[in-house]
């Protein structure tokens, strides 16, 4: 006689102890769950609505400044340092954690027009409308936090400036880039190509001896401070503002423009943009890639930021307004990758989240696993109709629907346009131009 004896380890099914939660036993065969899709469907569904509705991505306001913030500055080597320059010529350094102003100093006549901080956090150098460089000691609580360490007195106006991000050495632009060592009192390197003026410079954060700068003549160029000439340069139709460089791609960077775009070259192969970035209704100020090199942030005219993903359909994924921010001068991007500050013209500086529903504060594992399970549900199912409406709908001021609207009727009409004139030409005559090569006039030089 054979009897059948059912034995089952207690250490399967018990728990460890009172806390830990109870074991659920799951066959993952597809054939036992056949709604396995529409309930993930579901789940994905509910997640993209919980994300609009739990959206609250603006923080906070640092106010103080009596005049427009036109330049903003982050510290190298503290993540809760700021420093601000506003157009009365005043600088002050925040506390983000406290969200307080920690020091101010009457730094120039006029405004501000750049601020760098150094590799090592110590100094910050500013440049104004007075014609003088000043050096400055980063530490608040230091004897001689109110005056400068260095002045240096220029030929002409400085319009921007930026720090080595390894050695002691800066750029300056106004008529010329001129390349500075910390220790002297007149620059090292000057670089000149042209007669038009410099609005900004930047060096790169990975080939640290590469820098780029725009130009009024609608040019972009770049240098290498090992070399005693300018490298190359790209002419697109109207002027750029700022451009910025990729901190994880090294030969790529991106150029804010007037004509409300931005767009992204790689400086290997300037002859095309590698993606333009469109949806702004108004003249792009400012530019900052996310610390990840992912995701830049722009801020513009037309009173709005905008978060882009650098590879893709070159629209924003996120926009954020207030009702009281006016044309936004200046943006950066934290280095954790979670905040955005932005300056603007009402005299403001505001932290918003650089993803706007996502919880702050310490996260369980349970919630981290939910949250990390419905991020690849979302993703999942991003392109099924409902989830996809739900996820890129934004609310926005009506002077920027209306805005929004007619750049479309116009770009519209100019597509149709060069159809009906493409259909009643010869063959050939009318050519194909893409979004990428529309906007560039001059090749760039060999």
């Amino acid at each position: 006689m054979k009897v059948k004896v059912l034995s089952r380890n207690p250490d399967d099914y018990l728990r460890e102890t009172k806390r830990d939660i109870h074991k659920v036993f799951r066959n993952y065969n597809p054939v036992l769950h056949p709604f396995e899709a529409p309930r993930e469907y579901m789940r994905a569904l509910n997640a993209t609505k919980l994300d609009r509705v739990f959206a609250k991505p603006f923080l906070a306001s640092l106010d103080g400044h009596r005049d427009g913030v036109c330049c903003l500055c982050k510290h190298r080597k503290r993540l809760s340092y700021l420093f601000s320059g506003s157009c009365d010529g005043e600088i002050r350094q925040w506390n983000l954690t406290n969200r307080q102003c920690i020091r101010t100093l009457q730094g120039h006549t006029g405004f501000v027009r750049g601020l760098a901080c150094s590799p090592d956090g110590k100094r910050f150098i500013s440049v104004g409308d007075d014609k003088t460089v000043k050096h400055w000691n980063s530490d608040p609580l230091s004897e001689e936090r109110d005056i400068p360490i260095n002045t240096v007195v220029a030929k002409s106006l400085y319009t921007g400036v930026d720090h080595h991000w390894t050695d002691s050495i800066y750029a300056t632009c106004g008529q010329s880039v001129d390349i500075w060592n910390m220790e002297r009192s007149e620059p090292v390197r000057v670089y000149k190509w042209g007669m038009d003026s410099i609005q900004s410079v930047k060096f790169n954060p990975v080939e640290t001896n590469l820098c780029i700068s725009t130009v009024s003549d609608r040019s972009i160029r770049l240098y290498d401070i090992r070399a005693a000439v300018p490298l190359n340069k790209v002419t697109l139709k109207l002027r750029s503002n700022v451009a910025v460089w990729n901190p994880m791609e090294a030969y790529n960077f991106t150029a804010a423009n007037e004509d409300h775009n931005l767009y992204t070259f790689d400086m290997r192969k300037l002859d095309f943009a590698l993606n333009v970035h469109t949806d702004h209704t108004d003249a792009v100020l400012d530019v900052d890639y996310s610390p990840t090199g992912r995701e830049l942030v722009s801020g513009s005219y037309d009173r709005t930021i905008r978060i882009f993903p650098v590879s893709g359909t070159g629209h924003s994924r996120e926009v954020y307004h207030t009702k009281r921010m006016q044309r936004v001068f200046t943006v950066k991007w934290s280095a954790d990758n979670r905040y955005i500050l932005s300056g603007s013209d009402e005299t403001n500086i505001r932290m918003w989240k650089a993803r706007a529903s996502e919880k702050l504060g310490r996260m369980t594992p349970r919630e981290k696993a939910a949250a990390d399970y419905n991020e690849k549900l979302k993703l999942k199912y991003a392109y099924h109709p409902q989830v996809k409406r739900i996820a890129r709908h934004r609310h926005v001021p009506k002077t920027i629907y209306q805005a929004m609207k007619e750049k479309k009727l116009i770009k519209d009409s100019q597509r149709k346009k060069e159809q009906n004139l493409r259909a009643n030409s010869k063959p050939g005559t009318v050519p194909r131009v893409p979004e990428k090569l529309k906007h560039i006039v001059l090749p760039p030089q060999e």
